[in-house]
């Protein structure tokens, strides 16, 4: 169970972007997290809700941005009611997704990372994990900018049940930050 967990609920327009990052930014600055987490975490949930806004279909009428610190990490969640992306969707596969630079993702496990390997070969298409993010067209970015701020980027899409985007990334709390003296007042 996580420390401290909020939801940020918008509307589906442009201004809740900045509005988002500057109350995320504020909150978790506020809780103790260091700046370069901060700025990670900003970054990969602005390309989750500009994807949103870009994907999302004119349906969406809103999303929400759940987070939860707690004593190793950050979690933060987007989530929309849109048209969601059919099984099979390139987006959705494991190499879309892992980090190979990040020891928790998914490229660590051998299996999986062949398996996604395979799946993209299958597909005809390059593996856009191999694919340099200046390469990729730019619509395509957002999955690896996510991918390259946090730890692990899952994302959950089904027709006409919406997306959900998670973004974890582990933080070392400094002794002074103020929900590591919440938990140790506890």
């Amino acid at each position: 169970m996580p420390d401290v967990k909020f939801c940020l609920v918008f509307q589906r327009e442009t201004l809740s972007v900045p509005v988002m990052r500057r109350v995320l930014g504020d909150t978790l600055r506020g809780l103790g997290v260091d700046e370069e987490s901060v700025y990670d975490i900003l970054l990969a949930a602005t390309e989750a809700c500009t994807n949103v806004l870009t994907h999302g279909g004119r349906k969406v009428r809103g999303y929400e941005v759940v987070t939860s610190l707690g004593a190793v990490g950050c979690q933060v969640e987007v989530a929309d009611e849109g048209v969601g992306l059919a099984p099979g969707n390139p987006a959705l596969s494991n190499s879309a997704l892992s980090n190979p630079d990040r020891p928790n993702s998914d490229r660590s496990n051998p299996a999986r990372s062949n398996s996604a390997r395979s799946n993209s070969a299958e597909r005809g298409g390059p593996d856009p994990q191999q694919t340099p993010i200046a390469q990729l067209p730019e619509s395509g970015r957002g999955l690896a900018v996510m991918r390259a701020c946090v730890d692990n980027v899952t994302l959950d899409s089904r027709p006409g049940r919406g997306t959900v985007v998670t973004m974890r990334k582990r933080i070392r709390w400094p002794d002074d930050a103020p929900l590591r003296q919440l938990r140790a007042a506890s």
